[in-house]
């Protein structure tokens, strides 16, 4: 197999203004990059860390899903570094919108012969729709954010020291796994969709290129503002605006959009819902089908602190 060439150099470049003590690691092999990371968060290794890993071997998705991975077949990273927001609420739906645009900065027509759109799905799916191979929901890619408070002294070497007094300080772990090539849907709920479906030849560098420059940056952006001045590109993406859904306690309704905290609105028999669980599962009624603005979205509204 050809070595696959990461751009660990040229990511360094343009991250580190931003990330000072920022660093690039690529792994042949690990169990999972944000249990890695996790791990070394909690030993007190607390920087700034892009750790790429080419195959996964105990990958980690929502609800303690794994997710499966083969060397070249996917993307797997994890992004670590201090924040210290006002609001955690909405943190990983902001880290989809951000995936979606750097993947397709602009939404494709919807139709047969169009290319297959990025949307999201709450809590933390990146879905494909429209048109493309295959059509239909098809699930992309997914996000796992998690958080670990610092427990290193402030006075050891490479000790984090920060300064923002708007939140309580956390090192926060950004997982993200994404289908780069096409998958056997053989044992899944839900059809994989890949970057192909998206750009033929898309291949993962080329992606992690693209996605973790602009993720840094909202990373930062959102310690500021929090997850409001990012509802708007959520709608454009959010694949159950208007569709019947049901939860995973039974509950049936229409999904209304996300609130500015990042909570699912939910019009159920009992009035509207806002769940904001990252234990709940939402699923699309399979009958039911996307609105005319209807895309895709997705995060938990809050990350659980471990």
């Amino acid at each position: 197999m050809t070595p696959i060439r990461w751009p660990a150099e040229a990511l360094w470049e343009v991250v580190s203004p931003q990330l000072p003590g920022f660093t690039v690691e690529v792994l042949p092999s690990i169990d999972s990059t944000n249990t890695e990371l996790m791990r070394r968060a909690r030993a007190g290794q607390c920087e700034p860390t892009l750790l790429v890993a080419e195959q996964q071997t105990a990958g980690r998705g929502r609800l303690g899903r794994v997710w499966q991975s083969d060397t070249g077949a996917s993307l797997m990273m994890s992004l670590g570094l201090p924040l210290a927001p006002r609001d955690w609420s909405g943190l990983s739906l902001a880290v989809g919108v951000s995936v979606a645009e750097s993947l397709q900065p602009v939404l494709p027509p919807r139709g047969a012969g169009q290319p297959a759109w990025v949307g999201l799905k709450w809590p933390n799916d990146l879905w494909l729709g429209g048109g493309g191979a295959g059509g239909g929901d098809r699930k992309l890619g997914g996000i796992l954010v998690e958080t670990a408070s610092f427990v290193a002294p402030q006075s050891s070497p490479g000790a984090p020291t920060p300064t923002s007094t708007a939140g309580t300080p956390r090192y926060v772990v950004v997982g993200i796994g994404i289908n780069v090539l096409p998958r056997n849907p053989e044992g899944m709920s839900m059809p994989p969709g890949s970057l192909q479906d998206v750009e033929p030849g898309l291949d993962a560098p080329t992606a992690l290129l693209r996605i973790v420059p602009p993720l840094v940056a909202m990373l930062q952006s959102f310690e500021g503002y929090g997850f409001g001045p990012m509802q708007p590109r959520f709608a454009a993406r959010d694949v159950l605006q208007g569709r019947a859904v049901t939860l995973s306690d039974g509950t049936a309704g229409m999904a209304h959009g996300v609130g500015e905290d990042g909570a699912l609105l939910v019009h159920t028999a009992g009035g509207m819902q806002a769940i904001t669980s990252s234990e709940i599962s939402v699923r699309p009624v399979l009958a039911a089908r996307l609105s005319p603005e209807g895309d895709a979205t997705g995060g938990p509204a809050k990350p659980v602190p471990r």
